[in-house]
């Protein structure tokens, strides 16, 4: 199960070491694999410090830290902000969240609007393959039932990802879930009642970290992930799938063990793959 792989002192991250910071010509500091974790001595470990200059003044961010009027309330909700990290009590290093998976080569916040954990949602909405009678196609080698899944092209790396997004504060992770996928993949509101009804039923897949190429040391990604599955194709699955404005593509994607994925949402949709006893 991948939640027992995302732990502290047993999962390195790799997305979020040893390249220049997305969107910006910030350079991170070397972390090698046997330094990732912070229980591991580090000598001279001396990350640059950077957050992108347009997150000042944002609603959904938060302040400049240190601050001598502002003083969040870490791994607690601080008030409609939820600061709790899946992985249990995060440490503070000069005052700030220390990443819990380890060391990232980067100080700051980046591109998170959130210092410590910034909180997502992912539905996972899948249904089996059919042919042009309807009729479920089998893979020839392992012999069980394809699925596909819904799947978006991002705008800011190209890759391929679960149409998911960031939960607002206060907001539902259902919610965020519904709003999320009608927003980067249908981008429509006719149908609503049957994609209201849809999003009813999830089965939770996965709660914890995400390998997250924005991640520094005192800002990162974690998600609640979620499988919506049409299993006769009368619903979502049968929907014009359209982009909405943060995806430059969507389409139904066939899953199996050569599919490449944003993030580590490859790991996350095996896991369905897995519960669904499907092609892999």
């Amino acid at each position: 199960m991948l939640a027992s792989i995302v732990k502290p002192g047993i999962f390195r991250h790799v997305m979020c070491r040893n390249s220049v910071y997305p969107r910006s010509n910030v350079s991170r500091y070397p972390v090698s694999d046997e330094v990732v974790f912070w229980s591991v001595n580090y000598d001279g470990y001396c990350p640059p410090s950077y957050t992108a200059a347009h997150i000042g003044g944002q609603s959904w961010a938060d302040v400049p830290l240190p601050s001598e009027t502002v003083f969040p309330k870490w791994n607690h909700n601080d008030g409609i902000v939820n600061r709790v990290s899946f992985h249990g009590e995060y440490k503070l290093k000069d005052g700030l969240p220390q990443n819990p998976i380890g060391r990232t080569g980067l100080q700051g916040r980046g591109l998170l609007g959130r210092w410590g954990p910034n909180h997502a949602a992912d539905p996972i909405v899948t249904r089996w393959k059919r042919d042009e009678h309807g009729e479920t196609l089998r893979n020839n080698i392992s012999g069980k039932n394809i699925l596909q899944m819904v799947a978006i092209q991002r705008s800011d790396n190209k890759l391929w990802a679960i149409p998911g997004g960031m939960v607002d504060p206060g907001e539902n992770v259902s919610v965020t879930l519904k709003r999320e996928f009608t927003e980067e993949a249908l981008n429509f509101t006719d149908k609503s009642n049957m994609v209201e009804e849809f999003f009813k039923e999830g089965t939770h897949v996965y709660s914890g970290y995400v390998d997250d190429f924005r991640n520094t040391d005192n800002a990162w990604m974690e998600t609640t992930a979620l499988n919506f599955h049409d299993e006769d194709g009368t619903k979502v699955g049968q929907l014009q799938l359209e982009a909405g404005d943060d995806a430059t593509n969507v389409r139904w994607t066939d899953i199996d063990a050569n599919l490449k994925l944003h993030a580590n949402h490859a790991d996350i949709v095996k896991e369905v793959v897995l519960k669904r006893n499907a092609h892999w």
